[in-house]
């Protein structure tokens, strides 16, 4: 028995390629990829667990901190460096930047050797005695200081003494924790920016010729001086006290004055001094007292 084998091969079509002309005229520009509208990519690896990937062209790394600045610690550094302002050991150049910027009404520097050198003129053309009433923190970065200044002038033959009061802002570097700026303000004007003409017009003031009596008064610091009032800290003192139903008229005034000049248990005479104290009770003026201050070494048993 004949047995009939077919056998079947698979047909392999033939390979159809056309070439065909393109015109440039009808070329299509290629689509711009679509913009990213997120910065970040997440492939999701499996179920619960996610990847990120940041897109970003800026720096990640975090921003370098600010070295904190002990304000505490150059408030009290202030307190014991300031009152050598003036004398021979001076300020400690090493708590100030080489660039600070130091203002005051009439005067101006931008480095601490100009600051230092204009101390320096000071002590040579004054007699400067600084007196430092209290040193505070008034911001993040800043020392507010509140002084007294009293300068004798030497070249002039009647010597005038010169009186500041004010404050000192003092500003503090935050990289460096040194004091980069320091700006005075003066009790006794109003327009305290660099230049001042009134602060220059303060200090002429001062320079005129005036006398005060040679008379002893009673020891007293400057607190604050202004252009109409001083306000002053005096020593204990001892008066001698009369009173009188009115401003006008001198019995007040005889009775002290008769005090001082020999009516008293000693009946001896007593040098005079200077101030004289009058002191209203009402805006009246119906009573009024008079004071006449005695001297310091003065026994009050008489």
């Amino acid at each position: 028995m004949n047995s009939t084998h077919q056998i079947f091969r698979p047909l392999i079509p033939a390979a159809c390629v056309s070439f065909r002309r393109l015109s440039t005229s009808k070329l299509l520009p290629s689509p711009r990829p679509k913009a990213l509208k997120h910065r970040h990519l997440s492939l999701q690896t499996t179920q619960n667990s996610k990847w990120a990937v940041r897109l970003s062209l800026l720096d990640q790394s975090p921003p370098k901190s600010k070295p904190k600045v002990d304000v505490d610690r150059l408030v009290d550094f202030l307190y014991e460096d300031l009152v050598h302002l003036f004398d021979d050991q001076g300020i400690d150049r090493t708590a100030y930047d080489e660039r600070v910027k130091f203002r005051d009404p009439i005067t101006k520097h931008d480095t601490i050797t100009g600051y230092l050198l204009n101390i320096s003129f000071l002590k040579i053309v004054f007699t400067p005695k600084f007196q430092l009433h209290w040193v505070k923190q008034t911001g993040p970065y800043e020392i507010t200081t509140r002084w007294t200044m009293v300068m004798k002038f030497i070249p002039l033959p009647w010597k005038p003494e010169l009186v500041f009061t004010g404050t000192s802002v003092m500003g503090i570097n935050p990289e460096t924790g040194k004091f980069c700026s320091h700006v005075d303000f003066w009790d006794s004007i109003k327009t305290n920016d660099y230049f001042s003409v009134e602060g220059l017009l303060d200090v002429f003031k001062q320079l005129r010729f005036y006398k005060t009596p040679d008379l002893e008064t009673p020891k007293y610091e400057i607190l604050k001086r202004t252009a109409n009032y001083e306000v002053r800290k005096y020593s204990p003192f001892i008066v001698v006290e009369g009173s009188v139903d009115k401003l006008s008229g001198s019995a007040g005034f005889n009775d002290v004055t008769g005090y001082i000049f020999g009516k008293n248990s000693k009946m001896e005479k007593i040098p005079m001094t200077t101030p004289v104290f009058t002191e209203a009770s009402d805006a009246e003026f119906s009573k009024v007292s008079i004071k006449i201050c005695l001297p310091l070494e003065k026994d009050i048993s008489s």
